[in-house]
């Protein structure tokens, strides 16, 4: 995941041509056959990014790949490759325009009870329950308690006092956790990775009756090198009737920017893997991540 930065309080607001590359690596103990698997590797284009291009490879080489939209909008490209084979490369790149979201600024207070209107409890019911990943346990709820202790109030102003509060009282640990820790382990070790931090807030935000989802997608860092290695990243949208979603970045204290490429949306990571899959064999010996995000 990608690293924590110092805490920047305004929002970057100049557009940016990204490109990226994603590469996944599969290395088995053995051949491998009847491999089937799903990618959810395609930036969206929404209010505050284009998806220029895209290309996906896969090795071995596969002619049968197709795409389908998923519950949440997602692009899902879906493959098999039922030959035998020791090793499955799945590589995307992407070029993406950012740019400051088109909507404009949020101003206005956003009471819990705007979210009664029947029209608008479609677009969140789903993101109001607990998930593979998230919990809405007594431990997280007693921890969103205490940021708000008097209850919701404000949707967006709450939501960013528990995005803050989780980056006040926690520490970014890279590889202390796995993508299977569950946010009571979180909790109990005040330690993390955005994943980590991501799924305490839906959680937090969800015991307080304030829709919340999960976003993955990656960050522009212009300090590293064009060389380097880096990592997915993952934040929180909370969903604000009459605006729509709006994201904050508990790992960083901000509202995303236009160093933010969005990827897909779901209820938690398990809604979200960028490729996931079966097959039949011995079992994977190795998993490779490899990303890298530059100015185009």
């Amino acid at each position: 995941m990608s690293e924590a930065q110092p805490s920047i309080e305004s929002e970057w607001v100049e557009p940016l041509l990204l490109r990226v590359r994603h590469l996944t690596r599969y290395v088995y103990h053995g051949p491998v056959i009847d491999s089937f698997n799903e990618a959810r590797l395609q930036p969206v284009t929404d209010t505050s990014q284009d998806c220029l291009e895209f290309n996906l490879r896969i090795d071995p080489m596969t002619t049968n790949v197709r795409d389908y939209p998923d519950l949440h909008s997602n692009c899902v490209h879906y493959f098999d490759v039922p030959q035998p084979h020791s090793l499955l490369e799945v590589e995307s790149t992407s070029l993406v325009q950012t740019h400051p979201d088109n909507r404009g600024l949020f101003l206005a207070v956003c009471s819990p009870a705007t979210l009664k209107n029947k029209s608008a409890m479609e677009n969140y019911f789903d993101f109001l329950n607990d998930s593979e990943y998230v919990s809405l346990g007594a431990e997280v709820w007693r921890e969103a308690v205490d940021v708000l202790p008097n209850g919701p109030t404000d949707l967006w102003a709450d939501s960013i006092s528990i995005g803050r509060h989780i980056f006040n009282t926690f520490t970014y640990t890279p590889k202390f956790t796995t993508v299977n820790t569950k946010p009571t382990a979180v909790l109990a070790s005040r330690r993390g990775v955005c994943q980590d931090f991501a799924h305490l807030m839906l959680g937090m935000c969800r015991t307080q009756g304030i829709p919340a989802r999960y976003v993955s997608g990656y960050f522009y860092n212009a300090n590293r090198t064009p060389d380097e290695i880096e990592a997915s990243h993952a934040w929180v949208e909370v969903y604000l009737p009459d605006f729509g979603w709006k994201g904050f970045d508990p790992t960083h204290n901000r509202v995303p920017d236009t160093r933010y490429v969005k990827l897909a949306v779901g209820r938690d990571y398990g809604d979200i893997r960028p490729v996931s899959g079966t097959f039949r064999g011995s079992g994977t010996r190795d998993l490779i991540v490899e990303v890298q995000i530059t100015r185009a």
